[in-house]
């Protein structure tokens, strides 16, 4: 990364805070995508996490971490991969670089080619750019849904394993 384009980058993740998460998705916003992910997830037997992250702190920026490195450790550090079949899936935001991430567990990972979870965080980042935060988020919960659902059909003993509430970090 260039010097000029990680100074940008600094700047912008110096003042992106949690405010402007929350002018983004409000509580009325995360209660409904709460709800999103637990209608959902009645559906099937998959886990799904939502997380948004501000910003990264200066010495992270500075050193070139990327969006998909830092999913990769909150999935790793909100044990995302810790559930019983393996089937964790993490929708990360990372706001001050406008990125959106899919990790997911083993399981999951083994079934769903890597362009599908790619298209649904296209999607969303298009509608972020557009200012579409809740629709896009929910857009994207729902078609995590759709690609889970075939292959992690419902049990009879449907554990909810992993938080429902998003998580602003």
């Amino acid at each position: 990364m260039q010097h000029s384009s990680r100074f940008r980058r600094a700047i912008r993740h110096e003042f992106f805070g949690a405010r402007q998460v929350r002018a983004r998705l409000p509580d009325a916003s995360m209660l409904a995508i709460e709800a999103a992910i637990a209608v959902g997830e009645a559906r099937h037997s998959a886990e799904i996490r939502f997380v948004v992250e501000a910003s990264l702190d200066l010495q992270q920026v500075w050193s070139g971490t990327q969006p998909r490195e830092r999913a990769l450790l909150v999935f790793s550090n909100l044990r995302v991969w810790d559930t019983e079949a393996n089937n964790g899936i993490l929708l990360y935001v990372l706001m001050a670089d406008r990125s959106v991430e899919v990790v997911a567990d083993r399981a999951v990972a083994r079934r769903i080619a890597q362009s599908s979870w790619d298209a649904v965080c296209q999607q969303m980042a298009q509608a972020y750019r557009g200012g579409d935060f809740l629709n896009g988020t929910l857009a994207a919960i729902a078609q995590l849904h759709e690609l889970v659902e075939p292959h992690f059909p419902s049990g009879r003993e449907n554990l909810d394993e992993l938080p429902n509430r998003p998580l602003i970090i």
